[in-house]
């Protein structure tokens, strides 16, 4: 149950004109009173002999108890207060009571006998508005300060007792939601999202491992939208408001979004602190800062993919292990990389690629600030996954794609954790929510590569396969049954051969990446084990040719990096060190 506090208003029968209408588009139906301030104010919605105007007298009298100099200017209070799409129905009488609790609970009428008089108007089955005039019955202005928080904290025990969905608490960082009217106008001109969600998504992705001013306003040109610039007399650049062209008010005049309004985090003032870093400032997997060179730019899809799952996995053992200020940089940098990930992938895969990074943007932000440098991994991963362009959804570019949606799986675990851990309640539901956008994501990206992957295990003599199997069993005692019998088993024996073929110690190898983090959430051990033994051994991601497996030591560029990169690859994986 999500209630909203309105900007303060000086019309009454203005907005009872709007609460007894039609609608933008016709969507009010039978409105009516279903609560007042004394139970008996008159209704013009079931009174045929009432007035709107009747009403607006009724609820503005106690202004004529002050002089006129002397009564606010802005006197009209205004609540809304919505049920959750799955709530069921309630009934007038039960809008009634939520109305008087409401009023109670805000101090407009605290029940002392003099409060603001009001009125709860009902013109759909999930909603109300309350109308008040801000001033007593004995002459007084009401104390309705923070009276928005004060309607939360009261929704969420009326949620309890009626057993309706549960909100979480909010706690002011999340980005400002669309307005009725912006739902209803995206509904009537065939949008998915409203303006102002399509803007913030934009948005994000063009600030996903930009740089610069200059850079993140030519990807805000090329992907369409209109720009309008804030600038100082001095020249200097304070702001911005972007609009979509299509997205026009009454006066046929695009509607423009200042980056603040879109979300906190994406005004300019606010974007500039991701650029500002330390110079080459990185931290390990205890929280320290250590020196980081620079890195040549990639050279395609499938090697930033392998770049951006080493920086993924380096984030999560901070966000794991590191002080808040830095865990906090990360949860923000990984929100740019699923951004840059669903913009760069394949079509399979893109809807729930930009459903993960879309719900993950609210748990990007919370009240503990981030220590920024911190990230530069990170956000050079996102970096690299924009400039290498477009990635097929095939060979190693597929497999690629694959093994990083795995990694961002856990990463994105691992921030819920930890959000929950601090009590953010909507940032860890975010979080959450983003992992089951992966999952799905990592099944679509995965199942051409893991299925040749199982070929080749197959395909395995029945010593080498006896052989992988004992190295698992000595391993993994407590787990080698349920891999063994998993669809990807075969995938990672023939995973474990490739590795000790290309001249690579497997029990090390299996011990290690075992090692690494729980396996409590995966859908699949043997393919978490795939992707962290593919990488970490640096095999290719899915072999040229389904019937080969690399010789030892093989270097040939389609199936495994050059050693140059193979080092670069490995230059910010702690396991490396390990």
């Amino acid at each position: 149950m999500i209630p909203r506090i309105h900007r303060q208003g000086s019309n009454t029968l203005g907005l009872l004109h709007y609460l007894y209408g039609k609608g933008t588009h016709e969507e009010h139906i039978d409105p009516h009173l279903v609560a007042s301030f004394d139970g008996m104010a008159p209704d013009p919605g079931r009174d045929p002999s009432v007035t709107k105007r009747d009403l607006q007298h009724l609820l503005d009298q106690p202004l004529s108890l002050l002089d006129a100099d002397h009564r606010p200017g802005k006197h009209v209070w205004h609540c809304s207060v919505r049920a959750a799409p799955d709530d069921p129905v309630l009934s007038d009488e039960q809008w009634g009571d939520i109305a008087r609790r409401m009023v109670a609970a805000t101090g407009i009428d605290p029940g002392d006998g003099a409060g603001c008089r009001w009125a709860a108007v009902r013109h759909a089955d999930d909603h109300i508005h309350i109308i008040a005039t801000l001033v007593r019955e004995d002459g007084r202005r009401p104390d309705h300060h923070r009276s928005g928080k004060r309607a939360q904290a009261k929704c969420r025990l009326i949620e309890k007792e009626l057993g309706l969905h549960q909100v979480a608490p909010g706690d002011g960082t999340a980005a400002k939601r669309a307005t009725s009217a912006e739902r209803h106008k995206a509904e009537r001109t065939g949008r998915q999202r409203p303006a102002r969600e399509e803007l913030r998504e934009t948005v994000r992705r063009a600030v996903a491992g930009a740089g610069s001013d200059e850079e993140f306003f030519d990807r805000l040109a090329a992907a369409g939208l209109l720009i309008r610039k804030r600038i100082a007399p001095s020249g200097d650049l304070l702001g911005y408001k972007v609009a979509l062209p299509d997205d026009r008010n009454g006066e046929k005049e695009p509607v423009f979004y200042a980056g603040s309004t879109l979300a906190p985090d994406l005004s300019l003032p606010r974007i500039r602190e991701r650029w500002a870093l330390p110079a080459k400032a990185a931290t390990s997997a205890d929280g320290s800062e250590r020196e980081q060179p620079d890195l040549p730019d990639v050279t395609g899809p499938a090697f930033a993919r392998r770049r951006a799952t080493a920086a993924t996995w380096q984030a999560l053992l901070v966000i794991d292990h590191g002080d808040d200020g830095a865990a906090t940089a990360q949860i923000a940098a990984a929100g740019e990389v699923l951004d840059a990930l669903a913009k760069t992938s394949a079509a399979h895969t893109r809807a729930e690629l930009r459903e993960a990074a879309f719900v993950f943007e609210r748990a990007s932000r919370s009240h503990v600030r981030a220590v920024r440098g911190h990230d530069r991994a990170l956000r050079q991963a996102a970096r690299d996954l924009v400039h290498s362009g477009p990635a097929l959804g095939r060979g190693e570019d597929g497999a690629t794609t694959a093994m990083l949606i795995d990694m961002a799986f856990f990463l994105t675990i691992a921030a819920a954790n930890w959000h929950a851990k601090k009590h953010h309640a909507q940032q860890a539901a975010a979080a959450r929510q983003a992992t089951e956008h992966l999952r799905a994501a990592y099944q679509a990206a995965a199942a051409e590569s893991m299925a040749v992957l199982r070929q080749r295990g197959q395909r395995l003599a029945p010593r080498a396969r006896q052989r992988q199997a004992n190295l698992l069993h000595e391993v993994l005692p407590e787990l080698a049954t349920r891999v063994r019998a998993e669809p990807g088993w075969p995938a990672l024996a023939a995973t474990l051969d490739d590795a000790r073929k290309a001249g690579h110690d497997p029990t090390a190898l299996l011990t290690e990446a075992a090692g690494r983090r729980e396996f409590d959430t995966a859908t699949s051990i043997s393919d978490v084990l795939v992707w962290r033994l593919r990488r970490s051994a640096h095999l290719p991601a899915l072999p040229e040719r389904p019937h080969d497996t690399p010789a030892r030591g093989s270097r040939r560029q389609g199936a495994s990096a050059p050693r140059a990169r193979q080092s670069q690859d490995g230059l910010n994986d702690p396991s490396r060190r390990r």
